[in-house]
């Protein structure tokens, strides 16, 4: 056999094997590992996560990329310390194709040191840990959401713009809280040209609830404004108790956007006329929210907040990915190549991901009105996480 056809001949094997490879990924059904919190304060992100993921599914007629979609859920429980046992039990014990999770940014991280290591295709749909989509990024990981810097920049921009010099931050202290309060930072210095002031950075250990000593320091020290990110059910009772410690009269609260969404049903009038910043809201006028708010009330008698967004972008990056490799999860460089080119329709707007495989969104102010909250203008438009370490 000449050269030229052994080249022909290996050329024929390899698209025959590429050729069988779909063939067989396009019958076998596409295993989605769901690991996101059912218990504990987080459980009902998880599941408006759920819920919107599987609403874009069943847009897309129950099947991605071909392939008809098989669902295996694993309660994360809020806790890294089981973290990576349970992504462990997903990837090696059901041979999961795609892990979706989760809202928990230390449970996220431990995650995606499993995806790195196996190379697993994962999409994180809440959990914002900057490490996940710097140092620690690669082909087969995607958010869905935004980083923990992004609504905290936006906070920042948005309160040294309207005159706040000396303000006081408030969180848990774990990743997401951390993370926030130095985008908070970063933004503020720049809008106050580096003359604002940080009094101090309060924290407690999550998921602590305890605020009352922390309130009494923050009137001790009166400051223009308090930052704060909490979500879920610290949220709830964080604005609740600001309310009643009389603070919310004399010092205007910000926060991160999960401070008031999914919460405000509980909030009460605690919450009323609060400002956040997200890359969600209501009253957006597009299209694609209003046909997604309306099949999401139809399909779950409910009104759909960020996190059921963010679920339904994870399943819309994950069949935009499938549709290049023809439902061939293992094809990462394709997936990647597609998802990375696209612009992705959603009900917060189109937004595209950057080069670390995290969105590149508006951030819009939004003001509590009722059981809303309306948008009132963008804090900051297309911003980017920085990706600070990611090498890919």
């Amino acid at each position: 056999m000449n050269l030229f056809k052994i080249t022909a001949w290996a050329a024929a094997v390899a698209c025959s094997a590429l050729a069988g490879s779909a063939a067989q990924a396009q019958g076998a059904k596409l295993k989605v590992g769901l690991m996101l919190p059912a218990t504990g304060t987080f459980a009902s992100l998880g599941t408006a996560i759920e819920n919107g993921f599987k609403l874009q599914v069943a847009e897309q007629g129950g099947k991605l990329g071909g392939r008809e979609v098989e669902y295996v859920k694993i309660d994360d429980e809020s806790d890294p310390s089981k973290a990576t046992d349970n992504v462990n039990k997903l990837v090696k014990r059901d041979n999961v194709d795609v892990i979706i999770g989760t809202v928990h940014s230390g449970v996220a991280m431990a995650m995606a040191r499993v995806a790195r290591e196996s190379g697993t295709l994962l999409i994180v749909p809440n959990a914002g840990a900057g490490a996940v989509t710097g140092p620690m990024c690669g082909k087969n990981i995607y958010r869905s959401s935004f980083s923990n810097w992004q609504p905290g920049y936006a906070a920042g921009e948005v309160m040294g713009k309207k005159g706040h010099k000396k303000v006081v931050t408030i969180t848990w202290k774990y990743a997401a809280g951390d993370e926030s309060v130095a985008g908070f930072k970063e933004g503020f210095a720049k809008a106050t040209g580096g003359q604002g002031q940080v009094l101090k950075e309060l924290t407690l250990p999550f998921p602590n609830v305890e605020f009352q000593a922390l309130l009494t320091e923050i009137a001790a020290l009166k400051p223009d404004a308090v930052y704060t990110f909490f979500a879920g059910g610290g949220a709830v009772k964080f604005v609740k108790d600001y309310a009643a410690a009389g603070l919310k009269k004399s010092i205007p609260l910000y926060g991160a956007g999960f401070l008031t969404d999914g919460t405000l049903e509980a909030q009460g009038d605690a919450a009323a006329g609060l400002l956040t910043t997200l890359h969600y809201a209501d009253g957006l006028d597009n299209p694609k929210d209003k046909a997604f708010r309306l099949a999401y009330a139809k399909t779950y008698k409910l009104q759909p907040d960020v996190y059921a967004v963010q679920g339904y972008d994870a399943a819309q990056i994950l069949a935009i990915g499938l549709a290049a490799t023809q439902g061939d999860v293992k094809d990462k460089a394709a997936f990647a190549a597609a998802v990375r080119k696209a612009t992705i329709d959603s009900p917060r707007g189109k937004f595209t991901l950057g080069r670390n495989h995290d969105p590149v969104q508006d951030v819009y102010l939004r003001q509590v009105v009722g059981k809303e909250n309306k948008s009132i203008g963008l804090a900051v438009k297309g911003l980017a996480d920085p990706g600070k370490g990611c090498n890919m």
